[in-house]
């Protein structure tokens, strides 16, 4: 994305924020017929897009890794606002919601964001180079971070079922916390240098290519993304029970829903991970994939712990058998993938499978 010192206040960028909190506005608490819910969705669909297109302006001006970071938290308070919201309308069959949401979006960006970019970046430049030490890092926080949050519930035995004890979410959401907090100090403090794009020299590059934008143009877009964010969750609300509608007609399972949280949430992370690659920016790329997984697991674990003082019902976290299988052979690709710190289009292939294969099973369990 090129970015220049002047602000368009014309633009679609701008006016979908406004038009989204003004349409909330009008829309709050009111039955809406089925061409204003197909208004609602398109609104709330641009606004993302406009959301993460501020962000990535904001990005811009902070530079790496520290836009990486502004990206993956502006998807994930989308994240978690879907979620939140969708849970206090959803009653019981809503339980499972976040972790269907959870562990969709650690499989879109494990597989998804990051085999996109393989694919992307090997078809273009041949073979794709990063950092190993960064991105290892970055993988084993997501990999940690999923087991503590979606695989130890299934095995725990003070509460019958896939959920945590009341002391046990509690340490989980904070140990998530922490973990979070650690790789954003490591990531834009400590080894700030380990989340830089690499030369085929293996000179670590400090510039964007892109152009930065003004100090004016970043502070308009950090003022219209968080009205876009104030926008997105409103219309979420809103929107909510259409989408558990949709996913019923089309006799989906439940779980969908979480799914089409995360696939809605993600995709303009994926547009901006995708264009990074083309522009040999692998390790940015991954930056994206691999923190929103972070970001995604380590501040939504805890949000959603927190609401649980005011939301009926269990919070059902631990994945199934077959969701663990899906998680495992992930680990072990990402692995495969990240320590060489080199990748081909052959690995990015690999990943789009498996993120293939989740996305059918979520659909035919």
């Amino acid at each position: 994305m090129a970015a220049t010192s002047r602000f368009p206040l014309l633009s679609w960028t701008t006016i979908a924020p406004v038009f989204g909190v003004l349409l909330l506005a009008l829309a709050w608490g009111r039955d809406l017929a089925p061409v204003l819910v197909a208004l609602v969705a398109v609104v709330l669909a641009v606004t993302v897009l406009a959301a993460v297109h501020h962000a990535e302006v904001v990005a811009l001006r902070v530079g790496e890794p520290f836009g990486s970071l502004v990206l993956a938290v502006a998807v994930t308070i989308i994240e978690v606002a879907l979620i939140v919201t969708l849970m206090v309308s959803g009653g019981p069959e809503a339980s499972s919601l976040a972790r269907d949401t959870v562990f969709a979006a650690v499989m879109i960006t494990t597989n998804g964001i990051v085999g996109i970019a393989l694919l992307l970046g090997a078809l273009k430049h041949g073979t794709t180079l990063f950092n190993a030490e960064g991105s290892g890092g970055a993988l084993a926080t997501v990999i940690t971070l999923a087991t503590l949050t979606l695989v130890l519930p299934t095995f725990t035995t003070t509460t019958p079922g896939p959920e945590f004890s009341g002391p046990q979410l509690a340490f989980a959401a904070l140990a998530s916390l922490a973990l979070y907090a650690m790789f954003v100090f490591t990531q834009t403090v400590r080894h700030r240098d380990f989340f830089l794009p690499v030369t085929e020299d293996g000179v670590i590059e400090t510039e964007e290519h892109a152009e930065a934008p003004s100090g004016k143009a970043a502070l308009a877009s950090l003022g219209l993304l968080l009205v876009a964010l104030v926008a997105v969750v409103g219309l979420a609300k809103i929107e909510s029970p259409a989408i558990e509608a949709g996913v019923r007609a089309a006799g989906f399972p439940q779980s969908f829903v979480g799914v089409v949280i995360a696939l809605l949430v993600l995709l303009p992370e994926t547009i901006a991970a995708a264009r990074a690659a083309l522009r040999d920016r692998i390790q940015t790329s991954l930056n994206l994939g691999y923190g929103s997984a972070i970001a995604s697991i380590g501040l939504t674990i805890p949000t959603i712990a927190l609401a649980t003082v005011w939301l009926d019902g269990p919070l059902l976290l631990g994945l199934g058998p077959m969701q663990m299988v899906l998680l495992l052979l992930t680990v072990l690709v990402s692995v495969l993938t990240v320590v060489p710190g080199r990748a081909t289009r052959l690995q990015g292939g690999v990943h789009l499978v498996l993120l293939a294969a989740f996305l059918f099973l979520a659909v035919n369990p």
